[in-house]
């Protein structure tokens, strides 16, 4: 918080290099600057820390470990999704005169309607691929919705954020089962998807649907190629950085519990009593 993400920050919202390009980058209230760095870290800390004891089996396969209450992760869910009513229209800044209320409005419509694109694109395709509409995921696809209109919310139409919702609601999906399944990378909460692939993602397509500079506008193919240079340079400034300090704590301090205390659980060890009295 000190180092990484000021140094990314100020490249785009602090008059570094990104602003300073002929098409400066556009990152509103950060898909990238935000939500794809903490993604990106998620990622290395995840690989270097390892799954958790019981999360592969002795083939390979991913085994589910599910949550205590789908109950309170729906209700964290919609507290975020509130939450971002603020993150975004807050971006603005300003909220006095018709051209902020006018910008603070325009941004509160594509802000949820893309959350709910995404909602309902994860549901209806897990639906369609597992023949169940899985609620934890469908959470996800709310969160990945929200994360990837973030960064043109305020230069999108209400169709294009839903359009966006949409893809990310998709795009989540597959992203999640490929690091499970695929690079076995143990993400309980699926922060990277949500947050990493479906930050750049969202990134990008501002550069495909801004109402003033997106291709499908006709205005060419420059703000594209910022985005693309914002995302690829910011992601690796967290990848590099991030596993400089994920191996320093791992090797200086240590990472991870004993394998008994991860199974009994932190809350007995640190605190001297049980979170779940089972």
């Amino acid at each position: 918080s000190l180092i990484i993400y000021p140094v990314s920050g100020h490249w785009a919202w602090g008059g570094g290099w990104l602003s300073q390009l002929s098409t400066p980058f556009h990152d509103f209230a950060g898909s990238s600057v935000v939500h794809m760095v903490g993604g990106m870290l998620a990622l290395v800390g995840a690989t270097v820390l390892g799954p958790r004891y019981g999360k592969y089996d002795a083939n390979g396969n991913a085994k589910a470990i599910p949550g205590h209450s789908i109950t309170l992760a729906t209700l964290g869910v919609f507290v975020l999704w509130i939450g971002w009513f603020g993150f975004n229209p807050g971006s603005q800044l300003a909220a006095s005169g018709v051209a902020n209320a006018k910008a603070i409005s325009l941004i509160f419509v594509t802000t949820n309607i893309a959350a709910a694109g995404g909602a309902l694109s994860t549901m209806m395709y897990v639906w369609l691929k597992y023949k169940k509409p899985t609620l934890s995921m469908t959470l996800n696809g709310a969160l990945a919705g929200l994360v990837a209109i973030t960064a043109g919310c305020d230069a999108l139409t209400p169709g294009a954020a839903l359009v966006v919702g949409l893809l990310a609601g998709i795009l989540v999906v597959i992203s999640v089962e490929f690091f499970d399944k695929v690079a076995k990378i143990d993400d309980p909460v699926g922060a990277i998807s949500v947050h990493g692939i479906c930050g750049a993602f969202g990134t990008l397509m501002v550069g495909v649907f801004s109402s003033s500079q997106g291709l499908i506008y006709g205005y060419g193919a420059a703000l594209l190629k910022t985005q693309f240079i914002g995302v690829l340079s910011i992601a690796a400034w967290a990848l590099v950085t991030g596993t400089i300090l994920f191996l320093a704590l791992k090797y200086l301090n240590g990472l991870r519990v004993e394998k008994r205390i991860e199974e009994e659980g932190l809350d007995v060890y640190e605190h001297g009593e049980s979170a779940y009295n089972l």
